[in-house]
């Protein structure tokens, strides 16, 4: 019995009946050969990090663009503290802590730059429209590895696809990535919102404080545990009075934050910005990377263009703005 297989025997007698079992994965697109050392699921979460795709969250914004400051979450430290979450439930519910944090880690892959806004900028101008969640899944499918994608597991693919809206994941591991996801942008984004000025921790609604705790560890602790404590049979749920105001605490900050003129100030610059990448590139397809080339000659010139700008960093994407439509001294 080789370690991947000593493994798969622990898992079978420590998992609860609810989890998703290494050795009865649904497989590959394209079989391979398992690993002596590790199961399907930790070489999921592998090739995730040592993605192209991965290295370049750290510079995708999260909430605040270009932020003057060290601290401020970006796409990168998004995805670490949705993985931490998610393992912390998973572990403590007996499930695959494994394929939990693949599937946290590959959540956000295909996340355009400049945040929501560019996945809002980039929605009105494809044919068919945008939803990172689905480009998360292109990433690890096709564009990875110079065309041949990562060959995952069907059931990290599954729940990256189904880490937000629409269907929820098959495997409870999944689903505990879409609420891990919530409860880490809403309370990381408080924490952005007070550093930057936006929002005071006193601005909260009283029931938050009471209920969920006067900081972003308590409450992310309160959701936690009342997660765990409450999810049995396979289902998850937390305490009704915990999910109210949790859901009263998403709606204050879309109103309050998500919402607020100075917080998103910079925001409406990104659908020209995104207007004028898309339609350059889209007239002169050459001038993108070789690899965006061949995707336009095999799935079309729009597709290939929304893989180049859903691919780049803010960096980046103002780097090629400046180049094309910034004049530059000559002399």
């Amino acid at each position: 019995m080789n370690i991947r297989e000593q493994t798969e025997k622990n898992e079978r007698l420590i998992f609860s009946e609810y989890a998703c079992f290494s050795d009865s994965s649904q497989g590959r697109g394209a079989p391979e050969e398992k690993c002596t050392v590790r199961t399907e699921f930790q070489r999921d979460r592998d090739r995730i990090i040592h993605s192209k795709a991965f290295r370049r969250l750290k510079h995708k914004t999260q909430v605040f663009l270009s932020p003057e400051g060290d601290h401020y979450r970006t796409r990168l430290t998004h995805t670490l503290e949705v993985s931490q979450i998610a393992r912390t439930v998973a572990k403590a519910l007996r499930l695959n802590e494994d394929l939990t944090e693949a599937i946290a880690l590959g959540h956000d892959l295909g996340h355009t730059p400049f945040g929501h806004a560019g996945e809002r900028a980039l929605n009105s101008l494809v044919p068919g429209g945008f939803r990172h969640y689905e480009q998360s899944l292109r990433v690890v499918d096709k564009l990875e590895k110079d065309g041949r994608g990562l060959n995952l597991t069907y059931e990290t693919r599954n729940g990256i696809v189904c880490h937000t809206k629409g269907r929820q994941a098959d495997t409870l591991e999944g689903r505990i990535v879409r609420i891990a996801d919530r409860i880490a942008y809403i309370n990381h984004d408080i924490d952005d919102a007070i550093r930057a000025g936006v929002m005071s921790e006193t601005d909260l609604p009283a029931e938050v404080g009471e209920v969920l705790g006067h900081s972003t560890a308590e409450r992310i602790n309160t959701l936690v545990l009342s997660l765990v404590r409450n999810s049995e049979d396979g289902e998850l749920s937390m305490d009704k009075d915990v999910s109210e105001v949790f859901d009263r605490l998403h709606k204050y900050m879309y109103a309050e934050v998500y919402s607020n003129e100075y917080a998103k100030c910079e925001e409406k610059k990104v659908p020209v910005f995104m207007e004028f990448l898309y339609e350059y590139f889209t007239k002169h397809p050459y001038e993108m990377p070789v690899e965006n080339r061949r995707t336009a000659q095999s799935d079309g010139t729009e597709i290939a263009v929304c893989d180049y700008l859903a691919g780049m960093t803010d960096r980046y994407a103002t780097d090629r703005f400046k180049e094309l439509f910034i004049p530059t001294p000559r002399f």
